[in-house]
């Protein structure tokens, strides 16, 4: 097994020479005198483990050079693990050093043994950690169609009407909550269709105020009405060639329909204040938080704009029903805000339940905010429920039938073996009392990936 590299930067040659005696059989050694030399070689041999004087001699511009080196070592690479070195008398810059990211400190006199057990613990520790972050990664690719996570039915549902659909020009309509990722399903169709080289340009119709909405639609001439001092493009000739996404469709005026509506059937527009109509080749997803079929029965909805517009209809589940891409969610948001806040964090047995049992009324959207105010608010490396502003044991909602409760209390049977065990199947099977083939039965009919609380 090759020896872990390590990169030493200290500016005293006898320090240099003493570590070298005593750590080269243990790892491949590289060795900086200063920020510079250091970071030229950190970037070089890429070390798991750097041993850090935080006493590098100042300069003008870095009175403190150890730790302005420790915080672009972290910055460059997150998961490197640095161990400070630093004198009795600096015991303030020791602990800053902690909080910017180091793994460990070490006073000086070195006591050589301790030391070297830091370092190989170290070594050890980044080890296991590129490993379970490379399985991670593994998994979340195998679940990843476009910027779509997802590994439960419904979704791999969507995913082939993506494809299918994609190929076509056809008008689609995305129906779900706010915060189910109805914007990126339709980049994902826009991203897997002939379109692709021409504009993506999403508008939504909820945000800007209808006196504005239709110049911001169709465009405007120079004159149209006051302040209209030039000739402008609207969105529907900005995405020509493209695809236009209506978000909140269901927010679009009486008027809005019906100029709406000529566009689908004519495949031109006019612009306000302008006379001739102009052709456009473009495709039309449309997106609704709303129940549109209501909105037909209280004639705020046209309805044949609607059959117009849901050629294709795309349900997308709330996370409540995706089971286990809860936490396949979950992992790949904590990674991406921890490399962010360049921090090493992992959720707790207890974060895993909660967030596999509450019922997410905001979604997506919701999960991410959750799982970012954690990294930044932890105080450790684990989080805890409390950092997700989550109840330990969270409230489930009330069942409506004797049915759904008893599959309520199967799923949060499941969860809480899994995350007891870590996904080990085998001892989640042995301590529920079935045998794996019925355990894995029971997971897909809750469409729960055991996978997914390693």
């Amino acid at each position: 097994m090759s020896r872990p590299k390590l990169l030493i930067v200290d500016d005293d040659e006898g320090i240099r020479t003493q570590l070298k005696y005593a750590l080269r059989d243990e790892f491949a050694l590289w060795f900086a005198e200063d920020r510079t030399q250091a970071m030229a070689l950190f970037h070089e041999i890429q070390p798991p483990v750097v041993s850090l004087d935080l006493g590098l001699p100042p300069t003008p511009d870095t009175p403190e050079e150890g730790l302005k080196a420790l915080d672009e070592m972290l910055g460059a690479s997150p998961s490197t693990k640095v161990v400070v070195v630093t004198g009795n008398g600096d015991h303030q810059n020791a602990l800053r050093a902690i909080q910017l990211g180091a793994f460990d400190y070490q006073l000086k006199p070195i006591d050589l043994e301790t030391f070297k057990v830091v370092l190989q613990r170290a070594a050890y520790l980044q080890g296991l950690e590129v490993e379970s972050d490379g399985w991670v990664r593994d998994q979340q690719d195998a679940s990843r169609f476009e910027e779509i996570l997802g590994s439960t039915p419904s979704m791999r549902e969507i995913f082939s009407v993506i494809q299918r659909v994609a190929k076509t020009d056809a008008t689609i309509l995305i129906e779900g909550e706010s915060g189910t990722g109805k914007e990126l399903i339709a980049r994902a169709i826009h991203h897997r269709s002939r379109r692709r080289p021409a504009p993506f340009v999403p508008i939504n119709c909820g945000a800007i105020p209808e006196t504005l909405l239709e110049s911001e639609l169709f465009g405007h001439e120079r004159g149209a009405f006051t302040g209209a001092h030039v000739q402008r493009k609207g969105k529907f000739e900005v995405a020509d060639r493209g695809t236009l996404f209506l978000d909140e469709i269901g927010e679009l005026s009486l008027v809005l329909q019906v100029k709406l509506l000529r566009f689908l059937q004519e495949r031109t527009v006019e612009r306000v204040g302008g006379r001739e109509p102009i052709q456009l080749d473009l495709r039309v997803i449309a997106a609704t938080n709303r129940d549109l079929k209501t909105q037909l029965e209280r004639h705020l909805f046209r309805e044949d704009l609607y059959y117009r517009l849901s050629v294709v209809a795309v349900r997308v589940p709330p996370l409540r029903e995706r089971g286990g891409d809860v936490i396949l969610l979950a992992n790949a948001f904590l990674r991406r805000e921890a490399k962010k806040q360049r921090r090493r964090a992992r959720f707790s047995p207890q974060a895993l339940r909660a967030l596999a049992v509450y019922a997410w009324p905001g979604n997506i959207r919701e999960l991410e905010n959750k799982v970012s105010r954690a990294v930044i608010l932890a105080r450790g490396r684990v989080i805890e429920p409390a950092d997700l502003d989550l109840e330990a044991t969270a409230e489930p909602e009330r069942p409506a039938s004797l049915r759904q409760a008893r599959e309520r209390a199967e799923r949060d049977a499941l969860v809480e073996m899994l995350t007891t065990h870590r996904g080990n199947i085998s001892q989640a099977a042995r301590e529920l009392q079935v045998s794996r083939t019925t355990l894995h039965g029971i997971l897909d009919k809750h469409e729960i990936n055991a996978r997914d609380f390693r």
